[in-house]
């Protein structure tokens, strides 16, 4: 059964409108979260929203090219992109390269640009699997270990960064793309204990990680220390209302909310544009991850169906754990909201992302065409 050549489309508009939206809603929102921080650092109140509008740019530029670039070309690279990833994780670790901030070395200084070798490292993940799970199909346990092993490598080349929020999201990503597979469920219900015990004992040995997991299970026993993030975040929620207090008007933009421009920006957006507005951007990022697994899932080929699928876990993954971190549901991790949160390497990759998701889209059928 061959899958029969097709001409391609445009690529789907209902994936760029909610992306352009909740693109344009960030940038407002890194413009009215970090305007306070920018004028007392630099006299500038627009420092920090003018840095995000250029890597926007770069991201246009990028997100561009990635919808006419053949699928192919990310098929071919899909191993040297890991060899590249373990090799910035690894300079990360060992070089003077490094930068450190707030005790997390997490970025490369390379020609006077900060770069995030995490979020290439997500990417890779994603391109190596859809390529090993789509050319050399999983149907007995033996058949991971080769993914497995990758993925391990990975992980715990970000986690000791220390980075655990986007070690989980790479985890969890290769994870969702290896149920893709023939493999028994039984095998993935064994990984829960396997994975979660040590999990557990390894994040307890970690002081400040397990200080996180404290301040969210008592916010308000450490509410000036490690409860203080989720306590604030909580404030801003409430103050919103069901309309919010107006754009540009938020309190948590004056420092009282640690991260109001990265990790917590959602909170910001809470107060500022109430229950109503939160809700509209939920169902945004609902209707972008939604039709990227449509898109994945109608792809005719099986490397663009895995790559879609895995980008499109990515996205949700992290934009769960964020969501979920900034109305307390889950302890703090350090995750951007993507498309939203300010950062230069996060939103050049997810623009990317998008772009190969609209590339993806342009293969897409209602009924895969096959002929004997």
């Amino acid at each position: 059964m061959a899958v029969q050549k097709i001409k391609t489309k445009k690529p789907d508009f209902i994936l760029l409108f909610s992306a352009v939206i909740i693109l344009a809603v960030g940038l407002i929102m890194v413009l009215s979260a970090s305007s306070s921080f920018s004028y007392e650092n630099t006299n500038n109140s627009y420092y920090l929203f003018f840095k995000q509008l250029r890597w926007v740019s770069l991201g246009i530029v990028a997100a561009g090219a990635a919808v006419f670039i053949p699928l192919k070309f990310f098929r071919k690279i899909s191993g040297l992109s890991i060899l590249v990833s373990v090799i910035l994780l690894l300079l990360v670790e060992f070089s003077n390269m490094s930068i450190t901030t707030k005790g997390s070395a997490r970025w490369l200084d390379i020609f006077g640009m900060s770069v995030q070798p995490s979020e290439i490292a997500k990417l890779a993940i994603v391109f190596f699997f859809a390529y090993i799970l789509s050319r050399y199909p999983i149907k007995k346990f033996t058949d991971i270990f080769l993914p497995i092993g990758v993925l391990a490598v990975i992980f715990l080349l970000v986690y000791k960064q220390p980075d655990l929020g986007t070690a989980i999201v790479i985890l969890a990503a290769g994870g969702f793309m290896l149920l893709m597979t023939e493999l028994p469920t039984g095998y993935f219900l064994a990984a829960i204990p396997l994975i979660g015990i040590p999990g557990f004992y390894l994040v307890k040995g970690e002081e400040y990680q397990w200080n996180r997991i404290l301040g969210w299970l008592h916010p308000w026993e450490y509410a000036t220390t490690f409860g203080y993030q989720q306590i604030n975040a909580q404030i801003a929620f409430g103050s919103g209302g069901l309309l919010g207090i107006g754009i540009g008007r938020s309190n948590e933009g004056l420092g009282f909310l640690p991260e109001n421009y990265t990790d917590t920006i959602f909170a910001v957006i809470g107060q500022e544009f109430g229950f109503f507005g939160t809700s509209l951007m939920l169902l945004c990022f609902i209707v972008l991850i939604g039709r990227g697994y449509a898109i994945s899932r109608q792809c005719p080929d099986g490397f663009g169906r895995m790559l879609g699928f895995g980008i499109t876990t990515i996205l949700g993954i992290q934009t769960m754990i964020n969501l979920c971190v900034v109305t307390g549901l889950f302890p703090v991790t350090g995750i951007t909201l993507p498309l939203v949160s300010y950062g230069g390497s996060s939103l050049l990759v997810t623009m990317f992302e998008i772009g190969i998701l609209l590339n993806i889209s342009r293969f897409r059928q209602d009924k895969l065409l096959r002929s004997s």
